[in-house]
């Protein structure tokens, strides 16, 4: 039995999926379209010392092993390349794939974070952490998110909208929920390239301050809020959004923030949001969740934590709302937009094979590599429901305990 057949059969591959491996044998159906191939020892070393997905994926990103094809349909039919479930076909695949020889220590890809300075979620750690992630190179995201440069999930009006046309709904959304009003003040904590602040500024003549750990971002917005003749409005600052000194604000969004938090600062969280809004104002959390509570929200040893977000954690919706009612928030509505990060994710991994070529000499081919594979992991995830997207509405009532709320949502 070929290398290829022993892979095939330890993870249970359809006929819609190809496997190839270096010695020259094949498994699955030759027109599957898409195909998995093991390009070297050194793959299987990787996926037999790390396991699960960490393991493919430091393969993949040292280009051990290729995909061909859509990633996200190879991820769908074959999932992890885990070499057998039981203790007794571990042994045997073991001896089969090379033995001892899996065992002999290989190089971890230079762009995955094992430790990052600092107390977890102190500043200076959550700083590292995001500079990670997001000061990588503002055209490479151009690319990536389009002319929008909105990196959270997108609403779709309907089936043919595009990307474009959904960042837009989503602020769009966002600020409706809020009740944003000409001479109100928005504070956007996590405000990525100023695509809210942008939005409210010059659609509801609104006061907007955004505020975002990444630098590359601040200077980006700043350009683009001064192109856009928004200065009057619009600013947005590098800074932590704990080090925002104003207050009395009439809305707050977070849009995408709370992944980066951590479970054991998120009372404190949700205690200075409700701080800084005046009586009868609203909080719009717009979060990734896990859709439930009983799995573990730190996942120290999987790709997304180890190449894409260090220090992300992951609470189930029903957590978050409950912390929003603990700290006084009257919650008002509440959705979840999972089918949506799906199609947003679909259409990044689209615009991203679009600009392959330029990707890869922007930033290297290790580095595309990880996008394409978080891209198309993280839109197999949000496919089967192992990952959520929710908004949380709420209001810090007034002396009066009125809401200050449509009595039907006006959205």
């Amino acid at each position: 039995m070929g290398l290829a057949e022993i892979l095939a059969d330890g993870t249970g591959l359809t006929d819609q999926i190809e496997v190839r491996a270096f010695d020259g044998s094949r498994a699955g159906s030759p027109d599957a379209g898409v195909a998995i191939e093991i390009k070297s020892p050194r793959a299987l070393a990787y996926v037999a010392q790390a396991g699960g997905d960490l393991g493919l994926a430091r393969a993949y990103v040292m280009g051990d092993l290729e995909i061909h094809g859509d990633v996200h349909t190879a991820l769908a039919h074959a999932g992890t390349l885990d070499l057998g479930t039981t203790l007794r076909r571990k042994i045997e695949l073991f001896r089969k794939l090379g033995g001892l020889k899996l065992l002999k220590r290989v190089p971890v890809p230079p762009e995955e974070v094992r430790h990052l300075p600092g107390r977890r979620h102190s500043k200076k750690r959550d700083q590292a952490a995001i500079s990670h992630h997001y000061d990588v190179s503002n055209k490479f995201y151009s690319w990536i998110l389009g002319p929008s440069m909105a990196y959270t999930c997108a609403v779709y009006p309907s089936e043919e909208a595009t990307l474009e046309q959904a960042q837009w709904a989503k602020h769009d959304l966002v600020a409706k929920k809020l009740g944003l009003r000409q001479g109100m003040r928005l504070l956007d904590i996590g405000c990525g390239w100023g695509g809210m602040v942008m939005h409210a500024a010059e659609h509801y003549g609104v006061k907007a301050l955004g505020v975002t750990l990444s630098l590359r971002q601040a200077e980006w917005a700043q350009k683009a809020i001064a192109e856009r003749g928004l200065t009057e409005l619009a600013e947005v600052r590098h800074l932590d959004y704990r080090d925002v000194a104003e207050t009395g604000f009439d809305a707050i969004s977070s849009i995408g923030l709370t992944e980066h938090i951590g479970k054991a600062q998120l009372p404190g969280y949700f205690k200075f949001l409700y701080g800084k809004l005046k009586p009868g104002a609203r909080l719009l959390n717009h979060c990734i969740t896990r859709p439930n509570n009983l799995e573990p929200a730190v996942r120290e040893n999987y790709f997304i934590n180890r190449y894409i977000f260090p220090d992300g954690e992951l609470e189930g919706p029903g957590y978050l709302l409950s912390l929003m009612t603990d700290t006084g928030f009257e919650v008002h509505h509440e959705e979840n937009l999972r089918e949506h990060y799906a199609m947003t994710l679909a259409a990044w991994s689209a615009n991203l094979d679009e600009h392959w070529e330029e990707a890869v000499a922007e930033v290297g081919e290790r580095k595309a590599r990880i996008w394409k594979l978080y891209l198309a992991g993280s839109r197999w995830g949000f496919d089967r429901n192992n990952i959520q997207l929710h908004q949380i509405l709420g209001v810090k009532l007034g002396p009066d305990h009125r809401s200050g709320m449509p009595l039907r949502p006006d959205w």
